[in-house]
């Protein structure tokens, strides 16, 4: 099951901002509109599973622009009704429209999250056609080479059965892609949940992965909300041996017992790794368990860097340069032959992330006329000067989905902040410009002790 994709239509930024991050922090894929006009468009492109509407807004109201989508039967998303001067007729008048629910300002959080959940659930379990080909494609490994074929095909067969798979290739040529195509095709009716590094290591990485039990509380762990799904390992050479350990255990045993609890639960979920391509050498080394590569290394999947299918750049130009103004409302535009050329010529040491940050900067930096070729030059000669002097960040990020990579940095980021506050949460909150009861629950849910960071 892919992300729900929820659209909050708000005049109120904060309001927009809040429910964005509570939203994205529960694992919904989030779009925002500021007024009617950009959530006509928004919703016309997105075709979300659910729109969080309010109801005055300086150009349209909620309740009209509701009804505008209802007459012209085009409603085909949940709808729940925002709004601070909700009354008994307009919540009674949205539900004649279509609204599933209404909810009002100033929001419970707790409210709108149950009211999203219970609006998720009652939505129609099939999409239309054309909808589930866009979501296919875009998670599908583009490229028209042989190479990319052959891939794909392989990727089919895999999603046809429950074994482990592995997926090798260099840095950012779209191994997570992978994983979210197989899984994608396989019609599981769980979720593809991503194991976070930055969680997967010490003293909490046990019940990280697999639950607890406090005072009879169950908490679910990484295989608990995995369940009848995918649980994708990123970068497993990355992975702290003792985590290895944990994860070899559970496959020979097929199954695992939440800290704190007793009996085994059975595995239900299916794991899909993905790796550089030396594990054998980290096996021979003793920084990988060998049980646990050769019960991983079931079926093996090796994505091909893009300078060995250089054919296939123009099919990924065409697709970048579409997605982000469909998707980011960026502006359109085009890329001659002779541009295509010279990117074709280019050797890609980031591969297809590289050139897909590329796309978005020139769409980014370039207005609306056609990319020209000392565009091209310059951009690349920037890249090539990052490389060059390792000034690329921090690569581990990228590897991640955005959800998960926006979730690294916030914590790495407020760990320092936070230190350097020596502990307060007060001073934290002033210098970060966060509203400090937002501030704790963001805390919480990075997992971050201010207590303890303060003592470091």
């Amino acid at each position: 099951m892919s992300q729900a994709q929820i659209l909050v239509v708000d005049d109120e930024p904060d309001i927009r901002q809040l429910v964005q991050e509570i939203l994205e922090d529960e694992g919904y894929s989030v779009h925002v509109a500021k007024d009617g006009e950009s959530a006509r468009l928004a919703y016309a492109q997105l075709k979300p599973d659910l729109v969080l509407l309010d109801i005055w807004m300086p150009d349209i109201d909620g309740i009209s622009l509701l009804k505008e989508w209802s007459i012209s039967g085009a409603l085909d998303s949940q709808v729940v009704i925002m709004s601070g001067h909700g009354t008994l007729e307009t919540a009674v008048e949205a539900t004649r429209l279509g609204a599933f629910d209404f909810v009002q300002k100033p929001l419970s959080l707790a409210k709108l999250l149950a009211t999203v959940r219970k609006a998720l659930d009652a939505r129609p379990q099939t999409k239309h056609p054309e909808q589930a080909t866009q979501q296919t494609r875009d998670l599908e490994p583009l490229g028209f080479s042989p190479v990319m074929q052959l891939l794909r095909n392989n990727a089919k067969q895999a999603a046809g059965n429950t074994s482990p798979v592995m997926i090798t290739g260099e840095s950012g040529t779209g191994r997570t892609t992978l994983a979210r195509y197989i899984h994608e095709l396989s019609g599981s009716s769980g979720e593809l949940v991503i194991l976070d590094h930055s969680r997967a290591g010490g003293e909490n990485a046990y019940s990280y992965l697999f639950g607890s039990i406090i005072n009879g509380e169950t908490h679910k762990g990484l295989l608990d909300q995995a369940s009848g799904g995918v649980l994708f390992i990123p970068k497993l050479h990355k992975l702290p041996l003792g985590t290895l350990e944990l994860l070899d255990n559970v496959l020979e045993s097929n199954g695992y017992t939440p800290q704190g609890g007793t009996g085994l639960k059975t595995l239900t979920c299916r794991i899909i790794c993905s790796a550089d391509d030396f594990l054998e050498q980290m096996v021979q080394d003793g920084q990988l368990p060998g049980p646990l590569y050769f019960r991983l290394n079931v079926l093996t999947l090796k994505v091909p860097p893009l300078r060995d299918r250089p054919e296939d750049i123009p099919e990924l130009i065409r697709y970048f340069s579409e997605w982000f103004p469909s998707h980011e409302n960026l502006p359109y535009r085009s890329f001659s032959v002779s541009v295509q050329n010279r990117l074709r010529n280019h050797s890609w040491p980031g591969n297809v992330r590289e050139l897909r940050n590329l796309i978005e900067r020139l769409l980014v930096l370039g207005g609306e006329t056609e990319v020209s070729t000392q565009e091209i030059d310059d951009a690349l000669a920037q890249s090539r000067a990052s490389i060059e002097t390792g000034d690329s960040g921090n690569e581990g990020l990228y590897d991640l989905p955005l959800r998960e990579a926006r979730e690294q940095f916030e914590r790495d980021y407020l760990i320092y902040q936070l230190k350097k506050a020596g502990g307060s949460v007060g001073k934290l909150s002033d210098s970060v410009g966060m509203e400090r009861t937002h501030l704790y629950r963001k805390l919480r849910s990075l997992g971050i002790d201010p207590k303890t960071v303060g003592s470091l």
